[in-house]
């Protein structure tokens, strides 16, 4: 059997990290930082991976099994399903193209204060349940370094709120 060039044998697949992590102190408490989380209308202003363009306002999160959408860059759109959630603490959901199921993969924001005015947030970006070999490429190219430029920016919004 041929092997493509870009896919990694069996044996590097196998040792592929497939959950990617990132963490900083943001200078604000973690109700404000949660807010800008939880509010997709919100989250293209602090995406850095540059994918999400736009979302409907007025689809704050406040549970597990809340679905919000979102249009990416490309024009397609996203459904969102929560499967976890805590009150200005922890917020994850595994999206899917509209009207299918999610694909496998998980996003995670976990926020810890570390005093009144400082907050440790820590973003995770899962794909070890991903099952469509398709968005497999898009997975791998979500690095830490884009996960620290989410976090970057969202800190940048809400040390300046």
């Amino acid at each position: 059997m041929t092997q493509h060039p870009n896919e990694p044998s069996t044996a590097q697949a196998a040792h592929e990290e497939r959950v990617v992590h990132a963490e900083r102190e943001i200078a604000a408490p973690a109700t404000q930082i949660f807010e800008l989380i939880a509010d997709p209308a919100r989250q293209p202003e602090w995406d850095g991976n540059d994918n999400l363009a736009e979302a409907s306002t007025g689809q704050r999160v406040r549970a597990v099994g809340e679905v919000f959408g979102m249009t990416l860059t490309n024009g397609q759109e996203r459904e969102n399903r929560i499967v976890d959630f805590e009150e200005g603490r922890v917020i994850a959901w595994k999206p899917a193209p509209a009207g299918e199921e999610p694909r496998g993969h998980l996003w995670r924001y976990e926020l810890t204060p570390v005093d009144e005015t400082t907050t440790l947030v820590r973003h995770t970006y899962d794909w070890s349940g991903l099952w469509d070999e398709s968005r497999f490429d898009r997975a791998r190219s979500t690095t830490q370094e884009k996960l620290m430029a989410s976090l970057d920016r969202l800190a940048t919004l809400a040390e300046s709120s």
